[in-house]
């Protein structure tokens, strides 16, 4: 989600674009109802090499089980490439962005890009939750991760990683166990966000923006990566796409609506708009690529009780 200078702004002209015509979906989902009102990748220059040690920099590139009860909150209380480097189309404090965020948590995704971030400034600023890289494909791991995902936790804020996908690397199963032993686990301690898979457009070949993957592998692929995480953790991935890249790569499939929660990149607008693949809700909205926050900008679909209880896994 946070990336090089150059792909960030091919991106969010690509997610402009894209969703330019899209109409604001419905109320927000079980697991994640507003009590008061009424969801990345960060790519290098060029691409990781098969061989590249898990140190080095490649491209930098976001479940509950089920939907919570409608009584389980009890207090009131939104990608690609790099944050810094994008220009913000619609910040944080854009006016329509105030009347549809009000009173929802606010959050960030960072990746290598950002380094070393002040997680208590961040968290003063108005952070609640954050999403941190931790890996890409099977040979790259962000080398600032453990103490970005210690920092956050240390400064209040609930955590979780997300993993790049490559899909023209390997299996999704290898990669997703490989994400778990690098960091994208998940415990039952209410700070723990889900694991996230980021799925989207290939920055490192514009010719094949599904990696070379037909509609149907491509969903296989993604059940792969879905299956191997909840065998080893528990839980389903968030899934982290644009509504243009799924309905292109994927056929708009509606074979994970049901069991996992949405991260839907929309930058530039007021509203999250039309979510694909049967979605009737967005988790969380990835808004914008620069504003308050380090990395790119979130809003949580919910209460902030409600994201203690995505955290809890009920």
């Amino acid at each position: 989600m946070a990336r090089e200078r150059t792909l960030a702004r091919r991106r969010a002209a690509v997610l402009t674009a894209a969703t330019a015509a899209l109409t604001l979906a419905g109320p927000a989902p079980a697991w994640a109802a507003p009590t008061a009102p009424t969801g990345p990748a960060a790519p290098p220059a060029s691409a990781p090499a098969a061989s590249a040690p898990a140190a080095s920099t490649p491209a930098d590139s976001p479940q509950p089980t089920g939907p919570l009860r409608p009584d389980a909150a009890t207090e009131p209380d939104a990608a690609g490439p790099d944050a810094a480097a994008a220009p913000e189309a619609a910040g944080p404090d854009a006016a329509g962005l105030l009347r549809v965020g009000a009173g929802l948590p606010r959050g960030h995704d960072v990746s290598s890009h950002q380094k070393r971030v002040d997680w208590a400034a961040a968290r003063a600023r108005g952070a609640r939750f954050a999403y941190i890289k931790a890996t890409e494909s099977t040979d790259y791991r962000n080398p600032y991760f453990p103490g970005q995902y210690t920092g956050a936790r240390e400064a209040g804020l609930i955590r979780g990683a997300y993993h790049f996908a490559r899909p023209d690397r390997s299996s999704g199963a290898r990669q997703a166990a490989y994400f778990v032993r690098h960091g994208g686990d998940w415990r039952a301690d209410g700070w723990t966000l889900p694991p996230a898979l980021d799925i989207e457009y290939n920055p490192y070949d514009a010719r094949h923006k599904c990696y070379g993957l037909g509609r149907n592998r491509m969903v296989r692929w993604i059940r792969s990566f879905s299956d191997e995480i909840k065998r080893e953790t528990g839980r389903r991935p968030v899934i982290y796409t644009t509504a243009q890249w799924w309905r292109l790569c994927t056929g708009n499939s509606r074979a994970f609506s049901s069991t996992h929660a949405l991260w839907i990149a929309r930058h530039g607008t007021s509203r999250p708009g039309t979510l694909p693949g049967g979605w009737r809700y967005w988790t969380f909205w990835q808004y914008g690529t620069k504003g308050r926050l380090p990395g790119d900008q979130n809003l949580f679909n919910g209460s902030l009780s409600r994201l203690r209880v995505l955290a809890r896994g009920r």
